[in-house]
């Protein structure tokens, strides 16, 4: 690895990503943006009207995106896993130990993953990332959401699932399904295909613009040994568990090195946004977003430059 190469990654792959980030950054400086509205946007029309479109359009066969959905399921435990161990050695408190394993397990693998897979290895590899797509938000609308409340009673609990039935990309995945698995073409009928289709080209941008407002409206908490655990985790540790699940699963190096890269991705928005609706660690929860979103340019820049390294 080069610092040449290392350069061209960060100027090509990197700086556009954190370029239109800026963008949002400097919109919400300007005009005060509402977030809210924003998520809104993302969550309940872009995200689920992307998974539908890419699902029917990646070219990857049934077996090889189910070892891909393991293999992202795999990393999501064994990161989770490692959150537990730090928090009990730290003696977190219950609230502050939900908010690690937010942070650690779930990484943004849409409106960050996406477009750094895409300019990293091309639009071919962006079937790999449907996939991973597709595993982390059904996760982090069930799982997560049961995590992040802190109640535990059974109104807590009932809570917490009509949330979950609530979110849409749930069912824009078992719709994509049951189309694949009938053999319905959507893709014929232009009046409901073409407006998913824009949708679906539009995420990605949005999505950006978003993650900028976001990092505007964070005012970030200390460094401390709790959040510096959850970076370390996030950013450092799952690339690592994602290279020995792909080693052990035998996946070809360039389907690895996708689920690798995707693997170090930034802590999720998504989850300060389910710790600030269900009465989470909220500070910490924004605090390891805006933190793991800017220390990535360095660390996926890194990672990026071994994994072109590797595969050639």
């Amino acid at each position: 690895m080069t610092p040449a190469l290392f350069f061209q990654i960060v100027t090509d792959v990197c700086l556009p990503i954190f370029a239109v980030v800026g963008f949002g950054w400097v919109l919400d400086r300007r005009f005060a943006l509402n977030l809210e509205t924003l998520v809104k946007i993302n969550i309940y029309l872009l995200v689920p009207a992307f998974i539908f479109v890419r699902l029917l359009d990646t070219p990857l066969a049934g077996g090889e995106a189910a070892r891909v959905m393991l293999c992202t399921i795999g990393v999501m435990i064994l990161a989770g896993l490692f959150s537990a161990i730090i928090a009990r050695a730290l003696r977190m408190e219950p609230g502050l130990r939900k908010s690690l394993a937010l942070a650690s397990m779930f990484g943004n693998c849409g409106n960050f993953g996406l477009p750094l897979v895409t300019l990293a290895f091309g639009h071919e590899a962006a079937a790999v990332q449907v996939y991973v797509l597709v595993v982390m938000n059904v996760s982090t609308f069930t799982f997560g959401l049961f995590l992040a409340n802190n109640g535990g009673g059974g109104v807590s609990r009932r809570r917490s699932l009509f949330s979950t039935l609530r979110q849409p990309s749930i069912y824009a995945v078992c719709a994509a399904g049951i189309c694949k698995a009938a053999h319905v073409d959507v893709r014929g009928v232009t009046c409901l295909w073409q407006p998913l289709d824009i949708l679906a080209a539009a995420l990605v941008g949005t999505a950006l613009l978003t993650l900028g407002v976001q990092l505007s409206q964070t005012r970030p908490a200390p460094l401390r040994a709790p959040l510096l655990s959850a970076l370390g985790i996030r950013l450092l540790a799952a690339p690592l568990i994602a290279w020995g699940i792909t080693h052990a699963m035998r996946f070809p190096p360039p389907v690895a090195a996708v689920l690798i890269l995707t693997a170090g991705a930034p802590t999720a928005v998504n989850t300060a946004l389910l710790a600030h609706e269900f009465g989470g660690n909220t500070a910490f929860a924004t605090a390891s977003v805006y933190y793991s979103t800017l220390l990535s340019l360095l660390t996926t820049s890194l990672n990026l430059a071994v994994l072109r390294w590797w595969i050639g």
